[in-house]
C-alpha cells in the first residue's frame, strides 16, 4: 500500500502540479513564517534578539510540522488514512510546478526579455531587473538543477524516511531558508538558524542528486564530464548543497552556471561553476527538465527496489 500510495502521489504530482486554486501546505508555513519575520522586526532590533527569535521560529514551525499532520494521521483510519497519506506526498514533491515554472519563463522570455524577467521573479530571490537574455536562461536553469533537490529528492528522502511527516518537516525547513535564510543585512541573524538547520537537512540529499544526475547523464553522453564537473565545483557556491546538483548540470549541458547577483539591493558574489564559454540557450531549459524527471524517477526506482528486498528479507 505504501509504494502504491507513492506512486500515486507521483502521478499527481506529474499531471495536476499545484494548482494556484488548491489550497497548499506550503503556502499557509510561507503566511506563518511571514506573520513571525513582521512580529520578529517590529518587537526586537538587535541581532541578538533577532537570532534568538529565529531560533524559536524553527522549534515552533517544527513542532507545528510534525504535531498537526500526525494527530491527522493518528486518528484517520482505512482509507481516510491513505487519501490523507497520498495527499501529504503529492504536496511535498514539485516537479511538475518546476516544470511548468520553467516553460513559463521561456515563452515570456521569447515575447519580450522584460516579460521573461517579470516572469523569472516569480521563482528566484535575486533581482531580474538588469538580467540579459542568457542570464535570465542560466538563472531558471539553477533553480530546475537546485530545487531537482530541494524539491523533489530531498523530500521524498525525508518522506521514505519519516513517511509523510517527514516530507512536512522538510518543507516547513526549506520554505524558511528560502524566505529568511539569505545572508543580506536584513536576514543575516534572523534566518541563520533556519539556514543552517536546512544546509545539515540537504547534505545527503544534494549529494544524491549530483550522484542520480551523474547516472543521468550517461543518456547525453557526458558522464565522464558532469562527474569531473561535480568532483571540481560542488563546493564553487555560497551552499554547501547546492554546488551538486547545478556542478551535475553544467557538466550535462556543457555550460557555465552562477556567479554574483543583488539580492533585496545587496551584491552578493559568488562563484562560476564551469569552464564552457558556450552561450546558453532556451533548448538548455528543456534538457534540465528532462534530467530533473529523470533522476526523480531513478531516485524513486532505487527506492522501490530496496523497499520489496527489505519486505523478502
Amino acid at each position: 500500500m505504501v509504494l502504491s500510495c507513492l506512486i500515486f502521489a507521483i502521478l499527481l504530482d506529474w499531471i495536476l502540479g499545484d494548482p494556484y486554486f488548491f489550497p497548499h501546505p506550503v503556502v499557509l508555513m510561507g503566511n506563518i513564517i511571514s506573520l513571525e519575520e513582521r512580529l520578529v522586526f517590529k518587537h526586537f532590533k538587535t541581532s541578538q534578539g533577532q537570532y534568538l527569535a529565529g531560533t524559536f521560529m524553527v522549534l515552533i514551525n517544527c513542532i507545528l510540522a510534525v504535531s498537526v499532520p500526525g494527530l491527522i494521521l493518528y486518528f484517520l483510519r482505512g482509507w481516510a488514512y491513505w487519501v490523507f497519506f497520498t495527499y501529504s506526498i503529492y504536496q511535498a514533491i514539485s516537479a511538475r510546478m518546476l516544470h511548468y515554472e520553467a516553460i513559463q519563463v521561456k515563452k515570456a522570455t521569447a515575447r519580450s526579455l522584460e516579460e521573461g524577467r517579470k516572469r523569472l521573479s516569480y521563482i528566484v530571490g535575486r533581482e531580474t531587473s538588469q538580467l540579459d537574455e542568457s542570464e535570465v536562461y542560466k538563472a531558471t536553469i539553477e533553480t530546475v538543477a537546485e530545487n531537482t533537490s530541494d524539491g523533489i529528492i530531498a523530500p521524498l528522502f525525508y518522506i521514505f524516511l519519516l513517511g509523510p511527516i517527514g516530507g512536512y518537516l522538510y518543507k516547513t525547513i526549506n520554505t524558511m531558508d528560502s524566505m529568511i535564510g539569505y545572508h543580506t543585512e536584513k536576514y543575516e541573524y534572523l534566518g541563520k538558524v533556519a539556514a543552517q538547520v536546512d544546509d545539515v537537512m540537504n547534505y545527503l540529499p544534494a549529494r544524491i542528486t549530483g550522484l542520480l544526475m551523474g547516472i543521468m547523464a550517461i543518456f547525453y553522453g557526458r558522464y565522464q564530464e558532469t562527474m569531473a564537473s561535480i568532483k571540481k565545483y560542488k563546493y564553487a557556491h555560497l551552499s554547501p548543497n547546492a554546488g551538486y546538483p547545478e556542478a551535475a548540470i553544467a557538466g550535462i549541458l556543457d555550460v557555465s552556471l552562477g556567479g554574483g547577483h543583488y539580492y533585496f539591493g545587496q551584491y552578493i558574489d559568488k562563484p562560476m561553476i564551469g569552464d564552457s564559454k558556450k552561450e546558453i540557450s532556451p533548448s538548455d531549459i528543456d534538457r534540465t527538465i528532462r534530467v530533473m524527471y529523470g533522476t526523480e524517477v531513478l531516485f524513486v526506482a532505487i527506492y522501490c527496489v530496496l523497499f520489496i528486498l527489505s519486505i523478502k528479507m
